[in-house]
């Protein structure tokens, strides 16, 4: 639940916006310290963001002829029916009134628009219509039938250089760092308001090909359409992956790659059903390794199952988010900035916050989508030292992992549109440290599934245990305010990983690497039967003041060679302590190993320090 400081997105307390050493500080409206019903809708309402790609491939959202012209009073629904083939279930859309804006095959839900009263009612009386919901309760806005490209805003440069942030060293990243910064090879959803790809710190590493907007339910891949309506996704992005280049911050994982999927519309800067579901299908039809999720899913900050519309709702992002999980992509969101018990539900007065809001009964059935999904990992918020942030949403068996979001007069600092900078708290800044540190997981384990890293993230958590506050309620391993604990960059990229089970071996003899230079160190296995396992672990300690000029490779005894890696040129990061996984089942276990480590430049030299294998 990520929007709880505004109330939907999640976002921020405060902002302080700095263009180089000028910094302007913006006390936040009263709503960004409301209940946040929306996930950190901080800056009131900018949390999610937008990809873009040249084609939405399997999943892609077919959209209907008919559906060119907005008329007034237009509405929209999500249609359920059997994932597959939707043409019937299509074609009952237009005959009962309705045009199909966007439909995802895979998963079986289908976006329509109908400006009739007795629409959704009588399509759920067709056959192969399971479920109909209406996705918000007030009119499409005209813009989703012709939309207007976010602004471009022209990018002040800074002589802001970067520093070790209370929030990095809270969580140990800037230890991580010497271990590894992250690989470009894992891509990062910030579905949110949307993202400055022209930022200093941002364009580095940003991703415009797998970037988009889905604002309105279907992919719009137009150049610049994921670009932020708002500031909050921007900021979202600085923390998980600001470049690592001297200037102003440097993100949780600052050599991933980072893709906009903006789901927040322009001018209400809501995040609708339909939005989500096309930011969750995108993700997993692009690659994305983690998505983070500073959010609700309006008009609901709670969407209940006894309700016919909000039960669709729950079933249409619930497709999705396992839709994009199947193809491997973990989804992170936060928790919300209510402080409220997520795990003993009672009220809900913000909702339907696209109209008029009202207060209802409801119970724990009622869940904030998408932070109470299956398999969604939700985080809570830190203040600076660790306490549990004021705003903060908990719940015991809610909360899954604790990271910093700030407080009162400390605040996260990191990106803005526009070149800029500045501090915000909330919910919404805590979960990018979490898909930071998660991202990290990913680089280091290029194998792991998603399962493998929500393991690791609470296996490598540092336990917090419960203040002297009743409201929090658990164990020192998990309770409602911390979950597993406070999330550690450090002990998720180097150390907490359980000890391996099959036979070790080991060389710890130092083998120097020279400039221009192929070094080998040997392993000799003996007493293992058969051949290697498909998951050889080859454990790798390198000392070397530029990694970037290194390639790693194993060698079996036969002498197959196995690469292991080849950094990038520009990786200027300090040594190598990462454990590669290898399909070596088609050798002989028995006999020499080598380790092969090529040094392709000049200047830099190392040593291999130590490696090992096990089986």
């Amino acid at each position: 639940m990520f929007s709880h400081i505004s109330s939907r997105l999640r976002i921020p307390l405060a902002v302080a916006a700095v263009v180089g050493a000028t910094v302007a500080i913006a006390t936040p409206a009263q709503a960004d310290v409301q209940p946040l019903g929306a996930q950190d809708r901080t800056a009131a309402t900018t949390s999610k963001e937008s990809a873009k790609t040249e084609t939405f491939r399997a999943a892609a959202p077919r959209t209907a002829a008919a559906q060119t012209a907005w008329a007034a009073g237009t509405r929209a629904y999500l249609v359920i029916t059997t994932p597959g083939d939707t043409t019937a279930v299509r074609s009952a859309v237009t005959a009962n009134g309705g045009t199909v804006f966007a439909a995802y095959d895979a998963i079986g839900v289908i976006v329509a628009h109908s400006t009739s009263a007795s629409f959704a009612a009588t399509l759920r009386g067709v056959a192969g219509v399971q479920q109909v919901g209406a996705t918000r309760t007030s009119d499409v806005p005209a813009d989703a039938y012709s939309p207007a490209l976010p602004a471009n805003p022209a990018q002040s440069t800074t002589t802001l250089t970067e520093s070790n942030r209370w929030d990095m060293t809270q969580i140990k990243a800037d230890q991580a760092w010497a271990v590894t910064t992250g690989s470009a090879a894992v891509k990062v959803g910030v579905l949110d308001t949307g993202v400055d790809d022209q930022h200093q710190d941002i364009a580095p590493n940003f991703d415009a090909a797998d970037s988009v907007s889905c604002a309105y339910g279907k992919a719009d891949t137009r150049a610049g359409a994921w670009r932020d309506v708002d500031t909050h996704g921007t900021h979202v992005a600085g923390t998980i992956a600001a470049a690592k280049n001297g200037k102003g911050v440097i993100g949780v994982a600052p050599g991933v790659k980072i893709a906009s999927v903006r789901i927040a519309e322009p001018t209400s800067t809501l995040f609708f059903a339909e939005n989500t579901v096309c930011g969750f299908m995108w993700a997993g039809d692009h690659g994305f390794k983690v998505t983070n999720n500073s959010y609700y899913t309006d008009p609901w900050q709670f969407n209940c199952p006894d309700n016919i519309d909000q039960a669709a709702i729950i079933e249409g992002v619930r497709r999705a988010q396992a839709y994009a999980e199947s193809k491997g992509s973990l989804q992170v969101a936060a928790a919300g900035n209510s402080n409220y018990d997520l795990a003993n539900k009672t009220t809900d007065s913000d909702s339907p916050n696209d109209s008029t809001p009202v207060t209802r009964t409801i119970t724990n059935a009622c869940i904030d989508i998408p932070t109470e999904l299956p398999g969604v990992v939700t985080v809570s918020a830190q203040a600076s030292g660790g306490a549990k942030a004021s705003y903060s949403n908990f719940g015991d068996g809610v909360i899954d992992i604790a990271a910093p979001g700030g407080d009162g007069s400390t605040g996260v600092y990191s990106t803005l549109p526009g070149g800029k900078y500045g501090t915000k708290s909330g919910t919404s800044m805590a979960s990018p440290h979490v898909t930071g540190v998660a991202a990290l997981i990913a680089s280091t384990n290029p194998t792991y599934t998603p399962a493998d890293i929500r393991n690791a993230l609470a296996t490598q958590a540092t336990d917090k245990a419960c203040p002297s506050d009743s409201r929090c309620t658990g164990t020192t391993t998990k309770n409602g305010f911390f979950g597993e604990g406070q999330a550690d960059a450090l002990k998720a990229v180097s150390g907490t990983t359980p000890p391996p089970t099959g036979p070790y071996f080991e060389n710890l003899t130092d083998v120097t690497i020279a400039d221009n230079n192929t070094v080998e160190s040997p392993i000799t296995v003996s007493g293992v039967t058969g051949n290697a396992p498909a998951t050889l672990k080859v454990g790798v300690d390198i000392k070397h003041t530029y990694r970037g000029d290194l390639v790693l490779s194993l060698v079996a005894p036969d002498g197959t060679v196995y690469l292991l890696e080849d950094f990038p040129n520009s990786d200027s990061t300090d040594n190598v302590a990462k454990t590669y996984t290898v399909d070596a089942s088609a050798e002989t276990a028995n006999g020499t190993w080598k380790l092969r480590v090529q040094d392709i430049a000049s200047q830099d030299t190392g040593r291999i320090d130590a490696w090992n294998l096990t089986f």
